[in-house]
Order: structure tokens, then sequence, then C-alpha cells
């Protein structure tokens, strides 16, 4: 349970029941991400509650189940629901929406405006024995592991942004950041058919993104001219494709000096602080595009396929393995003291 700032409690709650058009699921694995150690380190921000603020979706406040990036397995079935069954492996799309909004009126659900996330808003999440979610939202996986599947989540943000910026077989991409976000996007680029150059100042983040097969080319933008190098992997025409999955200004710049001329920038990491561009010589006087992308829309489906046929590996990037006891030190202060050495750590609800 997610109370606050540095305040996280492994409590006995009442079993949620199954009701008609819901799944109830055991959760296997659960992946930490970068929300959940800001809600830890920093406090409640949006889309979670506050203590006495509840969120429009939920009706709930803190505390909360926590837990969004998750696997399981089904246990039971509701009334209507057709297309899963009592034991299946499945992942949650982990997503709260009102369905009345113009995005999601549009299909755009992601960007609704009264957005929540399970794990985050309330209605239960996947650091608990179970949890019943509405069947829209539950995804089969077939025979892919279920710490695997964990990774689904995160996985589909990379699908999705790589689908939003619209890349073509064959194209030159830039990926600036190679964390978790950055790590993925790269191995959705591959599968896609790109050639992916990434570029990363530490060193064990450049050895994951070499060992792991996403990156083509590895660049060290501390010691190596990353403009240079992608002008001599391109025959001096410059990247088709950059994402920014840094989230840092210096980091921007470096990815709009490497596109070719009109070139796309992709900004998929979270910007805490302004950046200042020179719209007229960035983007203007070479056609360029700047766009961004958050989350996913019914994008599960792909990013589920990618795994189960092998195009995207999604086991080297498992690099911590802990019980849900040992969430604070092995999970929450690990991700933070040694962020350089992990890419996703799995807490196991078994």
């Amino acid at each position: 349970m997610y109370y606050g700032k540095d305040d996280i409690r492994v409590e006995e709650v009442e079993e949620p029941q199954t009701r008609p058009g819901t799944v109830k699921i055991r959760p296997a694995f659960n992946g930490i991400c970068g929300s959940d150690l800001h809600l830890y380190h920093d406090g409640p921000m949006a889309p979670a509650p506050s203590a006495e603020q509840p969120h429009p979706l939920s009706g709930e406040t803190l505390p909360v189940v926590m837990g969004h990036e998750f696997s399981g397995v089904v246990e039971e079935v509701g009334e209507g629901v057709e297309g899963i069954a009592v034991g299946d492996s499945v992942v949650v799309e982990p997503l709260m929406v009102d369905g009345t909004c113009p995005a999601c009126r549009a299909g755009k659900y992601n960007l609704c405006e009264q957005m929540g996330f399970i794990g985050i808003s309330g209605r239960g999440g996947g650091l608990s024995e179970h949890i019943v979610v509405e069947e829209r939202w539950v995804h089969p996986v077939g025979d892919l592991p279920l710490d695997q599947a964990a990774l689904i989540e995160p996985l589909a943000v990379a699908l999705h942004a790589v689908k939003h910026a619209g890349v073509e077989a064959g194209q030159t991409a830039v990926v600036g950041g190679a964390g978790p976000i950055g790590l993925l996007v790269a191995a959705v680029l591959k599968a896609k058919g790109a050639t992916v150059i990434v570029s990363e100042m530490s060193t064990a983040r450049r050895e994951k993104a070499a060992e792991t097969g996403v990156a083509d080319v590895v660049v060290d933008p501390a010691n190596e001219d990353l403009a240079e190098v992608v002008r001599e992997r391109t025959g001096g025409a410059g990247a088709d494709v950059a994402f920014d999955a840094a989230g840092v200004a210096v980091v921007v710049d470096q990815l709009l000096s490497v596109l070719g001329a009109g070139g796309r920038l992709e900004v998929v990491a979270i910007h805490v602080k302004p950046v200042e561009l020179n719209i007229t010589a960035q983007l203007t006087m070479q056609d360029r595009v700047l766009g961004a992308s958050i989350g996913y829309a019914n994008d599960h489906a792909e990013a589920i396929e990618l795994a189960r046929s092998g195009k995207v590996d999604l086991a080297p990037f498992i690099t911590g393995r802990i019980l849900v006891d040992d969430i604070v030190e092995q999970g929450f202060t690990r991700l933070i003291e040694h962020k350089e050495h992990e890419v996703k750590i799995l807490v196991s609800m078994q």
C-alpha cells in the first residue's frame, strides 16, 4: 500500500470480488518504473490521488495498492467475459479512462482528460495477491514467460512512440538515452527494420545496448562526435528520425543536430524543465518535424506479438528479481543508487 513519500506498507486488505465483465488475476511479476520511484521518493503527484483529494475516476484517496507493470494468471472470469479463461497468462493495460472526453471519443484514450492508472490512482494494483480488472484491459500473452510479460507495458510505450513517429524499414534512427525506455525503443526500431544508433553517457548502459543487439552503433557522446558518426553512417544525409529518451535539453540539441533534411525528432522522455529551441534554425529551415508521444492506445496486442515472435527479446532487460518485502531496499533504493547498472527490476508476488 502506498501512503505517500517514503511510506509503503505491506497490509492485509479485503480481497476484491469478480463482477460481471471483469477478470480476477493473481499477479506474478511487477516491474518497477520511474513513476513508482517518483511517487516513493518525491511524494504524491498526478495521476496519484492524495490523502485528501480522491482521483476523479477511482474515487479513492491514499493509501492505494501499487503496481502497474505486471503479469499474472487468471483465477476467475466474470459473467459476460469472452476470450479469456481461467489459467490464462495475461498482462493488464493499467488505464482508467472516462470514455466520454474528446480524446476518448477519438480513440486516443491515452490522452483522456481524467486519465488514471491502476496501481497508481486506485482500483487495486499488481503488488497484491489478487486484482480484479475490467475485461477490456486484460490481454492474454500465450506462452510468453510471465517474467518477460511484465515488460509488455513499457514495451507498449516504446512501440507507441515508434509508430507515432512513422518509422519505416530501412531508415536510420538515433536514440538518445539508453535507460529502460530508450533500450526498448531501440529494440522496436530494430524489429521494424531500422538501422539504430544509440547515444548514451553511461558505460554500463552502452554495454547493455551493444550486448542485447538493439543497436547497430553505440556512441559515447562525451568522447565521440555523435553528428560525425551519423554522417559517416548515412553518407552525409543525416538521420531520418531521432528519439529523445533522456529528458534533458542537451540531448534534444544533439539529436536535432544529427537529423537530415525533413527529419523528425520524437520526444518520448518526460522533461521536468523547459527546453529552449531556435525554431527557425533547428526546425523550419530544414523542414523538420518535432513530435512527442505518451503512453499507448491499442498497442498491447502488437507489443505482445513482437515479444512472442522473438522479434523483441525481453529477457536481457530483466536485471533483477526480488520479493515484495524487499521492494524498498532492493528495489527503489537500488534503482536510484545503481541506476546505470539496472534496466528492469521485477518484484515477484509468488
